[in-house]
């Protein structure tokens, strides 16, 4: 599924099936195709140089952008109002923070359908869709040249969150 992705550097900061499944249930909604194996896999860290953050389990439930804080955060600070069918507010306010760019776009689920990927732009007022699945949603955003410049480069580049420096 992810086997044109490189890792560079180590090591490697690697999820537990067991810590997705305790977080699967403490959110109320399983993870998109792919999550579990891109965090058992490659774990925490940067994909494409400097562009895309997964966030492990660890990161959603308790890290700096976690589920609570990014739903305060969005719930004060919403701005996708241009394609309310897709994205309402309140509709968001359901969603799980899964990820985001570099560039401060935000990766969600819905519970109802979690293989379906939505992006918040950080610079459009309308909600996106990435793809079914992680695989294709990280394909996306590396290609389809919507919300940076498309690249070839699969690197991954792993780092520990809960280490300061």
């Amino acid at each position: 599924m992810f086997e044109n992705i490189t890792v560079k550097g180590g090591p490697l900061v690697l999820s537990t099936a067991a810590e997705v499944d305790q977080a699967q249930v403490a959110l109320g909604t399983r993870f998109p195709s792919g999550y579990r194996e891109y965090v058992t896999q490659f774990g925490e860290g940067i994909l494409g140089g400097v562009y895309v953050r997964i966030y492990p389990p660890h990161q959603i439930m308790h890290g700096e952008n976690s589920q609570a804080q990014w739903l305060a955060r969005i719930n004060q600070y919403w701005f996708w109002d241009d394609d309310k069918e897709l994205m309402p507010k309140e509709k968001a306010l359901q969603c799980v923070i899964i990820g985001d760019t570099y560039d401060g776009d935000e990766l969600i689920i819905h519970p109802d359908d979690p293989e379906r990927i939505y992006v918040l732009p950080r610079h459009s007022e309308a909600a996106l869709v990435a793809g079914n699945g992680l695989a294709q949603a990280i394909e996306w955003l590396c290609s389809s040249n919507i919300l940076t410049e498309a690249f070839t480069e699969r690197d991954f580049e792993p780092f520990d969150s809960r280490v300061q420096a």
